[in-house]
Parts: C-alpha cells; sequence; structure tokens
C-alpha cells in the first residue's frame, strides 16, 4: 500500500477537487464526491503512516480528511511491514501530539532510537510496544513523558533493571491499570510498581539455559523488587512457553494472589502445556477464589482440575470464556459441574475442549478413542449455550453412532452464531465403519484413485462427487454443518494423532501417530465442501490421508475469496506429494493471501511451487516444513523478487546446511535494504542446531505462523487491543 498516495494522485490535485481525468468517468461518478462519513470509512483502511505522509498530500479535502480524529486518535502499526526507521519518526512528528492509542506490537525491525520517539506523544492513554528492542532506561526516557498512560504492554528482557527507572517513570507506571509483559528472563518487570493495576497480562517466554549452556533459576527473582501490588485485579492471565523456569517464575507471581486474592477479580486464565504440578500456594489460592470471588472467565493447568472436585465450589455469574484444554473432564463432569445440568449459558462467547478426549462421554475411565460420543451430551451443551461463536474440539477422538440427528455436526449446525470451529478430522465422517464395508487402506499405502489424470486448471464446476473427485456433497452431514454456518471466519480440521515436526525448545519430531482410521473417509469432497464458506479468512487442514487430486483446494481458492491465512499439513500420502498441481491452481485464485504455511515431508519446493505462489499478490508471510523436503534455491530468489510484499520467509527442509546458508545469505544481500521488516531463517528440519535458530525468530511470526497450533478459542475474545 506504499503506493496509496501515487493512487491518490492520479484521481485528485492540490488546486481543484476534480482532477481532469475524471470529468470523463461514467455518469460523473468521482471518488471524491461520495460522503465525509464513507471517505473516512475508507481511509481508515489505509496503514497510517500512508494515510498521513502520503494520502493527505493529493489534495486540500483529503488534507483535512486525514487528519480526522476518528483516524489519527489510534494509529496501529503493527503488519504495518513498510513502516520504516523515516516513516516512523516523521509520523510522529506529524501527529504525535494528536495520538491517543498506538500499537507497535511486533515492530522488530526498528531500533530503540525509533521507538523512544514515542516520549513525543504526549497523549497517549494506551500504547503496546512488544516486541520492540527497549532497555531500561529508554523505557523509562519514555514512560516519564507520558503522564496520561493508563495501558501499557512491554517486553522485559535480559539486562532489564527496574532500579534504573526515574521516579517519573514510577510515577506513571502507578497510574497504569492495564498491563502485559512478555518476559524473557526472570523478572517482575514493571509489576510492582503498578500500584492500581486492574488486568495484567504475562507471556512467559523464557529459556531453560542461555546461548552459552548456563542453566538459568527462576529463584533469580527472589529479593529483586518489592511484592506485586494486586488488590484492584480483575484480570489475570499467563501463558507459558515450554520450559521448567517458566513454571517457576510463574508460582512467584502466584505466591502473591495465594497471601490475599483480590475479591474483584473476574477473570483468572493460566495457559500451561503439558503438567503443572500444584503447590501449597497454589491450593491456596484456588481455595480463597473459590470462597471470594465470582468469575467469568476460567483457565486453569489440567493437572489442577483432574481428578478434583474445584468446579463444584467455584462461583461463576453470565461466563463468557472456558477452557479446559488437555483436562481429562468427563461429558458428566462438564454438564453437572460446568454447564450445571442444562443451565442457561448463553453469555458464553467462547469454549475450548481441546484434548478433552473425554468430554463427550459420560464416564472418562472407561471410554477408548474408537468409541462413539454421548450425542445427548453434546445436544445439552449446544442448548445450553446457543451463542458460542468459538468452539474448539480438535485433538480428541470424537465419533458420532448412527441415528438421525445425532451426529456432532448435525448437532453442531444449530451454534448459528458461530465464527471460529476446529474439530478432529474424524469427527466429521459420515458414519462409522461396518463389518459389510471394505476397510479403508492405510494413506501410505493407498493408491489415488484418478491418480493419472491432470487436474484441469480453471475449471470453477465440481465434477460428481460419486466419480472419485472432489465435490460437496449435499448428502454429507460435513457438507450441511457448513451450509448452516455461513459467516464462519475460522475452520480447522485438525487430524486428532497430528503433530507437527517443528519444535518448540526441544529437537524436531521425526516420527508421526498414524491418523485415525475414520478420518480414511474424510478426503476430497469433504475439502470441496469448505467451498461454501464465502466469508472464510482462516483455514488450517492437518492429518487428511485420504486427500487424493487435492481438487478440494481449488474450490476453496475459487469460492473463499476472503481467505487472509492458509495453513497445510500431511494431506494424502506421506511419501509422496500428490496434490501439487491442485495446489498451485488454487494459489492462483488466492489474490487476499497474507499467510502460508506448509508442512509436509517430501515436499519439492521447485519453480512450479513458487511460480504458483507468485500469483498471490498480498502475500506477506511463508512457512514451509518438510521432513526430506527439498527446495530450488534459483525458484527462491525469483519469487522473493517477483512477490514484494514477502517480509518473512522461513523454509524448514533436508536440504544442506551449507545450502541453506547460502540461500539464506543470498536473499538478505538482495532483498534486506528495501523491506525492513525482512525475517529469512533457511535451515535443515533435523539439524541440531535448530533450536538455537529458532529463539532468534522475532515472536510473531514464531506464535503466529511458524509453530503450528490450533489457535480457535486460544485465548478469551478481545483480551488485550
Amino acid at each position: 500500500l506504499g503506493s496509496s498516495g501515487r493512487r491518490w494522485r492520479d484521481i485528485s490535485n492540490d488546486d481543484d477537487d476534480m482532477h481532469p481525468a475524471a470529468a470523463g468517468m461514467a455518469d460523473g461518478v468521482h471518488l471524491l464526491g461520495f460522503s465525509d462519513e464513507i471517505l473516512l470509512h475508507i481511509l481508515s483502511h489505509v496503514p497510517s503512516t500512508d494515510l498521513i505522509l502520503n494520502v493527505r498530500r493529493t489534495c486540500r479535502k483529503l488534507a483535512a480528511l486525514c487528519l480526522d480524529k476518528s483516524l489519527i486518535h489510534t494509529v496501529l502499526l503493527q503488519k504495518d511491514y513498510q513502516a520504516s526507521e523515516d516513516k516512523v519518526r516523521q509520523l510522529v512528528k506529524e501527529i504525535g501530539r494528536e495520538i491517543q492509542q498506538l500499537s507497535m506490537a511486533g515492530c522488530y525491525w526498528l531500533p530503540g532510537s525509533t521507538v523512544e520517539h514515542v516520549a513525543r506523544c504526549r497523549s497517549l492513554v494506551k500504547v503496546n510496544l512488544s516486541g520492540c528492542h527497549l532497555t531500561s532506561l529508554r523505557l523509562s526516557k519514555m514512560l516519564s513523558a507520558l503522564q496520561h498512560l493508563r495501558s501499557l504492554a512491554i517486553d522485559v528482557s535480559p539486562g532489564f533493571d527496574a532500579s534504573q527507572l526515574s521516579s517519573e517513570c514510577k510515577a506513571t507506571l502507578s497510574r497504569v491499570r492495564e498491563l502485559k509483559q512478555t518476559l524473557f528472563t526472570p523478572s517482575y518487570g514493571v509489576v510492582p510498581c503498578c500500584t492500581s493495576l486492574e488486568k495484567l497480562l504475562l507471556y512467559f517466554e523464557i529459556l531453560d539455559r542461555t546461548r552459552e549452556g548456563a542453566i538459568l533459576s527462576g529463584q533469580l527473582m527472589v529479593g529483586q523488587s518489592n511484592v506485586p501490588h494486586y488488590q484492584n485485579l480483575r484480570v489475570f492471565y499467563a501463558r507459558l512457553a515450554p520450559g521448567y523456569i517458566n513454571q517457576e517464575v510463574v508460582r512467584l507471581y502466584l505466591a502473591v494472589l495465594s497471601d490475599r486474592t483480590p475479591q474483584n477479580l473476574h477473570a483468572f486464565l493460566i495457559s500451561v502445556p503439558g503438567s503443572f504440578a500444584e503447590s501449597g500456594a497454589t491450593k491456596n489460592l484456588l481455595d480463597s477464589m473459590a470462597r471470594n470471588v465470582v468469575l467469568d472467565a476460567l483457565q486453569l493447568p489440567k493437572s489442577w482440575l483432574n481428578g478434583s472436585s474445584l468446579l463444584q465450589h467455584m462461583k461463576f455469574n453470565n461466563p463468557f470464556y472456558f477452557s479446559f484444554s488437555r483436562c481429562t473432564l468427563s461429558g458428566g463432569h462438564l454438564i453437572q459441574q460446568v454447564i450445571n445440568g442444562g443451565k442457561d449459558l448463553r453469555s458464553l462467547a467462547s469454549l475450548n475442549l481441546s484434548g478433552c478426549v473425554h468430554c463427550l462421554s459420560p464416564d472418562s475411565l472407561l471410554r477408548k478413542a474408537e468409541d462413539d460420543i454421548d450425542s445427548s451430551i453434546l445436544e445439552t451443551l449446544v442448548a445450553s449455550c446457543c451463542n458460542l461463536r468459538h468452539l474448539n474440539l480438535s485433538a480428541a477422538h470424537h465419533h458420532s453412532s448412527e441415528g438421525l440427528g445425532r451426529h456432532l455436526c448435525q448437532l453442531l449446525a444449530r451454534l448459528r452464531h458461530l465464527r471460529s470451529l476446529s474439530l478432529p478430522v474424524c469427527s466429521v465422517a459420515d458414519s462409522a465403519p461396518r463389518a459389510d464395508r471394505a476397510p479403508a487402506q492405510p494413506a501410505m499405502h493407498a493408491v489415488p484413485r484418478g491418480f493419472g489424470k491432470k487436474v484441469r486448471v480453471g475449471v470453477q464446476s465440481c465434477p460428481s462427487p460419486f466419480s472419485g473427485q472432489a465435490g460437496p456433497q449435499p448428502s454429507s452431514v460435513f457438507w450441511s454443518l457448513l451450509k448452516n454456518l455461513p459467516f464462519l471466519e475460522h475452520l480447522e480440521l485438525i487430524g486428532s494423532n497430528f503433530s507437527s515436526a517443528m519444535p518448540r525448545n526441544e529437537p524436531a519430531i521425526r516420527n508421526s501417530l498414524p491418523p485415525c482410521s475414520r478420518a480414511q473417509s474424510v478426503g476430497d469432497s469433504e475439502v470441496a465442501a469448505i467451498g461454501q464458506l464465502a466469508f472464510l479468512r482462516h483455514l488450517t487442514l492437518a492429518q487428511l490421508p485420504s486427500v487424493l487430486t487435492g481438487s478440494g483446494l481449488v474450490n476453496i481458492g475459487l469460492q473463499c475469496q476472503q481467505l487472509r491465512s492458509l495453513s497445510l499439513a500431511n494431506l494424502g500420502m506421506m511419501g509422496k506429494v500428490v496434490y501439487m498441481p491442485a495446489l498451485s491452481d488454487m494459489l492462483k485464485h488466492c489474490k487476499r493471501l497474507r499467510d502460508l504455511r506448509l508442512e509436509q515431508p517430501y515436499f519439492s519446493a521447485n519453480a512450479q511451487f513458487f511460480q504458483a505462489l507468485s500469483q498471490c499478490p498480498s502475500l506477506q508471510r511463508l512457512c514451509l516444513v518438510s521432513r526430506s523436503g527439498t527446495l530450488q534455491p534459483d525458484a527462491v530468489l525469483a519469487f522473493m523478487a517477483r512477490c514484494l510484499q514477502v517480509v518473512m520467509c522461513h523454509l524448514f527442509t533436508g536440504e544442506s546446511l551449507a545450502t541453506c546458508k547460502s540461500l539464506q545469505q543470498s536473499l538478505l544481500r538482495s532483498f534486506q535494504a528495501e523491506r525492513p521488516a525482512l525475517n529469512v531463517v533457511i535451515f535443515p528440519l533435523l539439524h541440531e542446531g535448530l533450536t538455537d535458530v529458532i529463539r532468534d525468530v522475532p515472536l510473531v511470526h514464531l506464535d503466529e505462523i511458524t509453530l503450528f497450533k490450533s489457535r480457535v478459542a486460544e485465548e478469551p475474545p478481545n483480551l488485550w487491543w
């Protein structure tokens, strides 16, 4: 969008609101003839740097509109990858005094000296600097000038020293009511200075070892600063990356809460991968919460809930978010303790039951993976939580029994307000395999039907579903589900046994579990049915072994024109990529696609693939993960030269270290100067040094695209910005 100013200048000039070229337009229609309200709405979609530094200079009318309060009171620079140092400094110089809310989240490419210019925005009430480079001294200087600040988001990096914060800075912090801290080192950060906190969000990204190999200890924070102030706290949220030290540090934060639980606490959320053992302090905290607070949002580590009666004693009032991810919560407990026997929960907007393998069965002790769900439990859930907008049922086997109206898809179709949905692949299969039906062959040995036929390019009509090719089947339960959810924006179909090969603080995973047997009946036809979702923006498909030609992908590319992010993993046969022609055809139609993540063993990132990808003009981020995969360096260079918007290129394949390093250096040397945000990581997937490479990836890319995870109902809606 850096050429917005030139485009506006084509229809405007400084002397007259009507450019001569516009006089000949049909019926006298001219963009500047629209009302101010319509023009302001259009201008709200233009990046702030482009708006102020380019569009504003095209004519007198736009000069006035671009300075409207609705456009300059809130400035969002996150993901404005063209926002260079000079542009940001000039922007702050021209409208800095008017900005009240500023987000520079994830602007990792801007140096600290540029971020420091935020101090000129004296009217700031809310600022997000997560992912920006800031020292303790720079932070102190900035906050000293921001006396009206009430909401702050920062990173706490190694070397942070709270003793360097000035008295003026601490005075500003004492008035801050909302704080988001991302911790890369054991520290309280600025929490002890924030005596008026009402919302505290903590993201723990501390590695157990330094780059030199030294083991870190959470005890480094003991005696470091004053006790945090929580008496006014209403929202407490903590999300931990894997690692023992993150658990040690969060315990110190929780210990303060256990001494005196805030009476106004209404949202308590802790997201922990793996196990997180209870301690005496956490038990006291939970007991105190059960006695003294009424919650409307809850998420606890699975070990705190498993086998306990904690939920029976918790009090809720109009809850809007529940996450029981990975808990052994049974359907009986879900109905009785959460839904209270069918209580009206119309207020619940988001529910995360990811990895809750027993949540749709009455007894958690006896259930096996191949057992059918209890449809009456799901029916009660759907009836009670009828206004759900976000639902996650992934990472479990949810198999429906035979019977009209009892299939999981048929029951979920009643949730007409859903905007995001995550399901295991096996849950959308039409019915259970019968004894009189030939068993499906494992995908790795399957011979795709019609494999010798080429996928026709540009053909919009779908072949008959009965011919073995893709095509939405009106009789399938999955097709009916999507038909009843026309406004769905985020869909995930993830194999119940899927695990990504891309590690998080650990070596790459070399082996994976086979897909569920019921997933064998989910293939191209079901993928094609997704094309019904005209408003779909985010799509994830992982571990669909019966995707043969991939022709369903073409249907999605043709019909889902709002698609912004696409994640595909382990489709079809693992030993051979058979859907490449269909994927190439699909990409030609994805004009708004910004993020593509592709994980597939033995994938050949060749000239054909990058040529197809070059037809996605909006593409900004690419991540390829392929065990034993190959790439063509010349094709990558040509792709980057054609796609000027691409600022993130992560390629993890089976190529040699020398090949990867050479290509990475060539890309940086060729494009770094003109793309300030360019982030290139090309590295062998199974190399022992991958962990050290991953730790240098900007968190905004690592968390949003490089690492595979289910993102539906991952956090409460509107948690921060």
